[in-house]
């Protein structure tokens, strides 16, 4: 294979540094990649939550499922239930099923709405893998009998990057053990880092994974931080892992509100994950740390982690030879658990340009960097519409987060729903109209009219149509087995 950079070097060895370890190893074979990793530094290994498209990355890399499950301590995730983030009391579930169609005279939602009919239940009982959540119930269906569903996993982020590196090993990849304590400004951008024992580590391509420290595209090159915290201010995390209490393993990951950010929870084979993201303008790190504890339903099993973080992006990405993957380039807060999906989102298209053998153009690396600055963009405002139709407003982040000002693109797509029911979608999306719909639907934010379109079908037909999807769907959740029992299946196969 021709390549266009004869040495790629990888710097830091998370999730991110062995994803793009593991990738170039696997699509541009021939090639001489390093690691650079160092124990002494660790890895940040809290976002245990990912989004669906991981599994397309597995499958790039023949991965195989269950391999990786037992490896990781993983479990399937359906979606996310939100608890208090309307009001306290209340809770909805973003789900990764659909809703059917989404507009015109059929749409399933429009017409479950404009019926109002208590017989027909929840909206969430026309979405199966909600359903299959609500009764912790799991099983891979194939979307080719026209039933099936896309879902992500929960892991251990410090399990995976080693399974990660492992297969990158075994594939060709170099791995280098030491501290970066200077790095080497050329020409072309990076030359080369010098480690603490002296040795020195030359390259023509520098994938920066170096977490929040940023050490070549932040630290080195300079490249400005485009700041969100105007908009999301969360700015801290506590993470503590505790024992797995009881038999019930949720297929998916709870997110709780609370007085001024939120608790997560998700659960693996092993343990279960909490954490409390907040914002320390509203909240004080101590009374933070009580809330965690307080949500927790296990004994901690290890001490509790304080993470310091700003929400938003570097200006560019790829400056020179350098590409920034993970926090290095650019952090959200994990609400929707797109960390990983971001780093996968810039390896696919750094991934495609490299395959071609020869060094990308500057109109490329622009190309690049305004898709990446408009993904951050997009799904930033996805995490603000959470906060956005609260009616909560019991403490200062909540009346603060529920009439501050939207970016634009935001608030275009707010009216749009308001005005026509319209789910409308940029270019370069994290998610797609069905989990906008869930937002909207579960924050109990309806447009101001109904689509006139929706009277074209008579109400007995719609009742029908849905009564029976419902009963569909129940049937087909009653056969399936539980999450656990599933999970122990595959994995005694």
């Amino acid at each position: 294979m021709n390549l266009a950079y004869k040495r790629i070097v990888v710097v830091g060895g998370g999730a991110a540094g062995s994803m793009a370890a593991a990738a170039l190893a696997t699509g541009l074979p021939g090639s001489v990649v390093e690691l650079v990793e160092s124990e002494e530094i660790g890895i940040l290994g809290v976002g245990e939550a990912t989004f669906p498209s991981i599994r397309s990355f597995h499958q790039l890399l023949g991965i195989d499922e269950a391999d990786f499950v037992r490896a990781t301590n993983a479990t399937f995730k359906l979606g996310i239930e939100f608890r208090d983030w309307r009001v306290p009391g209340e809770s909805y579930f973003h789900t990764f099923g659909d809703f059917g169609v989404l507009s015109g005279p059929y749409a399933l939602w429009g017409q479950h709405r404009r019926l109002a009919d208590a017989s027909l239940g929840r909206l969430g009982e026309q979405c199966l893998p909600t359903l299959m959540a609500s009764q912790g119930r799991f099983q891979a269906l194939s979307t080719q009998a026209g039933n099936g569903f896309n879902y992500a996993y929960h892991f251990d982020a410090t399990l995976y990057a080693a399974y990660l590196r492992k297969l990158a090993l075994a594939r060709g990849v170099r791995r280098t053990e030491g501290r970066i304590v200077e790095v080497v400004r050329g020409p072309a951008g990076v030359s080369e880092l010098k480690l603490t024992d002296g040795r020195v580590v030359a390259g023509d391509l520098f994938i920066d994974c170096s977490g929040f420290a940023s050490l070549l595209l932040g630290a080195a090159l300079g490249e400005p931080f485009i700041d969100f915290s105007r908009w999301l201010p969360v700015d801290r995390a506590w993470a503590c892992p505790s024992a797995r209490v009881g038999d019930e393993l949720a297929p998916y990951t709870r997110a709780t509100a609370l007085e001024a950010g939120w608790a997560w929870r998700i659960p693996l084979r092993n343990r279960t994950g909490h954490g409390h993201v907040f914002a320390s303008r509203y909240i004080c790190e101590e009374r933070a740390l009580a809330q965690l504890l307080a949500q927790m339903d296990g004994p901690p099993i290890a001490e509790p982690r304080l993470l310091r973080f700003t929400t938003g992006h570097r200006a560019r990405m790829w400056v020179d030879n350098v590409i920034a993957l993970g926090p290095s380039g650019g952090f959200l807060e994990p609400l929707e658990s797109t960390s990983i999906f971001l780093v996968q989102s810039a390896l696919g298209r750094l991934m495609n340009l490299l395959v071609s053998g020869a060094v990308p153009s500057a109109a490329q690396v622009g190309d690049f960097n305004g898709a990446m600055a408009r993904q951050f963009a997009r799904v930033r405002d996805f995490i603000i519409l959470h906060y956005r139709l609260t009616a909560r407003r019991d403490s200062a982040l909540w009346s603060a987060m529920a009439t501050m000002d939207l970016p634009d693109t935001l608030a275009f797509k707010i009216r749009a729903w308001r005005q026509s029911s319209q789910l409308h979608q940029y270019d370069e999306e994290g998610f797609d109209a069905t989990s906008w719909l869930a937002i909207h639907a579960g924050m109990g934010h309806w447009p101001d009219r109904p689509d006139p379109a929706l009277s074209v079908v008579a109400p007995a037909v719609a009742r029908h149509a849905l009564q029976m999807r419902r009963e569909a769907i129940a049937a087909t959740v009653a056969a399936m087995p539980t999450h656990d029992a599933y999970l122990r299946g595959m994995l005694a196969r």
